[in-house]
């Protein structure tokens, strides 16, 4: 392995730090259980909807599952060790549901538990902060079975599980994320149907959501019951949605696709209400009559902190005959009532997700949810690009990546100067890992993971990156 304390690739620390971040300032990684434990079977695991979904032909990239991926669930002491060397301060994980509770309800599985209580004493002999999030996108596929997040239900099931995990785990995790990024989990896997568990219906997306942020709520209420001392938050995928022109019908493009990305789950959350304006776009898809009384009330009970998922903004237009929205997981039925906008590019800079990169829609999307939610402390719970990557000499330089993160993080402290009360980073993603439908032909990580083998090896990103933690700042450009 690579000393992560060695000198970066680049030479943009050589002047000495520049632009140096608060005290005390969270600086970490984060992952999710099913992208990187493996284990499948083993220690009472049960199928969760990405197992079936990844085990479905024709859902993900050459067939690729996360029965091994990472094989983290064997290697988690070694992994916390290289945690340690690249300094973090903090490790944000998932808890894979259907290790902890298989069948989605009922009693806890001790040897699932017990995996996670050696995680986090092994971050915590690490000096590493661990952050728990309780749903990264494997619902239990009994669950799923009888109606899934459509499915009332599934929201007091969640609510019970997550109880599980704290009375295991909450006298010593300080911070619980209820979920991560809801939108994927509503719009990409009950309407168009690209993530599991591979439904694609607007309805059920509608509904997926509300139940979704319903769980949410019910959760953070059992958990503050029973863990007062916990710091409680969620995490959303939130995007700066730009019109291509000023023209009224792409304007009104931006207003709806808005709607959809951001304020379906900023309104209910942090504000207890959906917007009028969505609700009427949406009238063609649901009457929302799955919203019961007091249901936002739940949704919306206090919360202690926000994680704010960035990756790249919208750009958005009115339609042009002929013309087609442009990535996958833009496909009209990801946003239901929405089938009519165009998705334009600009010609920028992307990765190799084609997520255009844009360092200011960060600083735009930070300061949105200060000045029109919420006093809350904020944290960028993900942020992260993938690129193809080379294992040369026993080395894997990822200069593009690598200035990525450099972009970005001084986008966050321009966030912090103009007011932001941002508290913490994670980096997307630790290490390579199951990238979802795509399998792993996309490499998010700051450490590339060698499938066959499962020798990592901390790439430059990760040595710069350990070296911004240890000064706690960034060069001068």
């Amino acid at each position: 392995m690579s000393n992560p304390a060695s000198p970066p690739a680049v030479g943009v620390l050589d002047q000495g730090p520049a632009i140096t971040f608060p005290p005390g300032f969270l600086w970490g990684a984060a992952t999710a259980a099913y992208q990187i434990e493996g284990a499948a079977t083993e220690g009472g695991r049960t199928p969760s909807i990405w197992d079936t979904f990844s085990h479905t032909e024709g859902r993900t990239v050459a067939g690729h599952t996360g029965d091994v991926a990472c094989d983290h669930y064997h290697r988690m002491p070694s992994d916390v060790r290289l945690m340690a060397e690249l300094g973090l301060k903090s490790y944000r994980f998932s808890v894979s549901w259907s290790r902890v509770q298989p069948g989605g309800t009922g009693a806890a599985n001790p040897e699932g538990l017990d995996f996670y209580r050696r995680l986090v004493d092994e971050l915590l002999a690490n000096g590493i902060e661990p952050w728990l999030t309780l749903y990264h996108w494997d619902l239990p596929q009994p669950l799923e079975d009888a109606g899934g997040w459509p499915a009332r239900d599934t929201a007091a099931r969640f609510a019970d599980y997550s109880q599980l995990v704290a009375d295991a785990l909450g006298d010593r995790v300080k911070y619980f994320t209820t979920l991560n990024e809801p939108w994927c989990s509503a719009f990409l896997g009950y309407g168009s149907g690209v993530h599991a568990p591979g439904r694609s219906d607007g309805a059920d997306a509608v509904r997926a959501g509300h139940h979704l942020m319903l769980g949410h709520g019910l959760a953070v209420q059992a958990l503050r019951a029973s863990r007062p001392q916990a710091q409680l938050g969620i995490t959303l995928n939130l995007y700066p949605v730009t019109p291509a022109s000023d023209a009224p019908a792409d304007v009104d493009a931006a207003r709806r696709i808005d709607g959809l990305a951001n304020r379906f789950f900023l309104d209910p959350v942090l504000r207890g209400s959906y917007p009028a304006d969505l609700q009427a776009d949406l009238r063609k898809v649901t009457d929302f009559g799955h919203v019961r009384d007091g249901d936002l009330a739940v949704v919306s009970t206090p919360l202690d902190v926000v994680g704010i998922n960035y990756y790249s903004r919208h750009v958005v237009a009115a339609p042009v005959e002929g013309a087609e929205p442009e990535a996958y997981w833009r496909a009209p039925s990801c946003w239901p009532g929405s089938e009519d906008v165009r998705f334009v590019t600009r010609g920028v800079p992307v990765t190799d997700m084609d997520w255009e990169i844009d360092a200011p829609g960060l600083v735009e999307t930070l300061e949105r949810v200060h000045r029109d939610y919420t006093d809350l402390p904020l944290y960028i719970t993900e942020n992260g690009s993938a690129f193809v990557d080379e294992v040369v000499d026993g080395r894997v330089d990822d200069p593009d990546r690598l200035a990525y993160f450099d972009a970005h993080l001084r986008a966050a402290h321009a966030a912090i100067s103009a007011g932001v009360p941002l508290k913490g980073y994670f980096a997307w993603s630790l290490m390579d890992n199951f990238e979802w439908a795509w399998g792993y032909t996309k490499r998010f990580g700051m450490v590339h993971v060698d499938y066959d083998t499962q020798v990592r090896i901390p790439k430059s990103s990760a040595r710069w990156y350990a070296e911004v933690i240890r000064r706690n700042g960034l060069a001068a450009q």
